[in-house]
């Protein structure tokens, strides 16, 4: 590959870069600024029976179920970023060894074991959502956490490499690009109708563990 087909690549993944992240942010307006009321959670009220002790009760429950204070939310954020921050630099260091360890290849590393321990918190809550019947929580949570980082986390590496003179590129192989074209599809058909089942599951499980063995027996 030339200089010049090199210049049309890094400048097609530095633009592709800069509409996923405006993107991003025109999500982040719809969500809380413009549409922010189809998002909001209705405290369901349940109807007052008789006696001061029942209204009591009822009012304590919605008062522990108040939102958050905007204040509290971003404080919160901003430290549960730090520790985020911290453990991923452990999480680093430790990757690097155990690949070099165990002889595991970079893309592996890179799709398979981060993806399943950084998204942790988010695996642990679609779960409990779906033990509990919120089918529509739990493949949100799912869909969301991809999301973020297709079109939040991917644009500000790219960014992020302009600035640091590193560059980085949206160049994918065929592999790849049918491993995420696959997974649209198999989320939208799962999701579509609102609904699962344990077959399902062992589908989705299958599919994954042949992604994961793709991935592992790639360069």
């Amino acid at each position: 590959m030339d200089t010049s087909d090199q210049l049309k690549i890094q400048f097609l993944s530095d633009a592709i870069a800069f509409l996923l992240l405006a993107v991003y942010v025109a999500g982040m307006i719809f969500t809380f600024i413009t549409h922010k009321h189809l998002f909001s959670v209705q405290l369901s009220r349940e109807p007052k029976e008789e006696g001061k002790g029942k209204v009591e009760q009822i009012e304590g429950r919605e008062e522990d179920h108040r939102p958050w204070s905007k204040k509290k939310s971003f404080v919160l954020l901003g430290i549960s970023m730090a520790g985020v921050v911290i453990v991923s630099e452990i999480l680093v260091g430790s990757v690097e060894v155990t690949t070099k360890g165990f002889g595991f290849g970079e893309l592996f590393v890179g799709a398979i074991i981060i993806g399943i321990v950084g998204n942790a918190a988010e695996h642990s809550s679609a779960i409990i959502l779906a033990r509990k019947g919120k089918i529509d929580l739990s493949i949100g949570i799912s869909a969301g956490s991809g999301t973020q980082i297709a079109l939040f986390v991917v644009p500000i590496l790219v960014i992020a490499g302009i600035v640091m003179g590193r560059p980085f590129t949206l160049v994918f192989t065929i592999f790849e690009l049918v491993s995420v074209f696959l997974a649209a599809i198999i989320l939208n058909l799962i999701a579509n109708d609102g609904k699962s089942n344990w077959l399902e599951g062992v589908l989705l499980t299958a599919v994954y563990i042949a992604v994961a063995i793709g991935f592992f027996l790639l360069p």
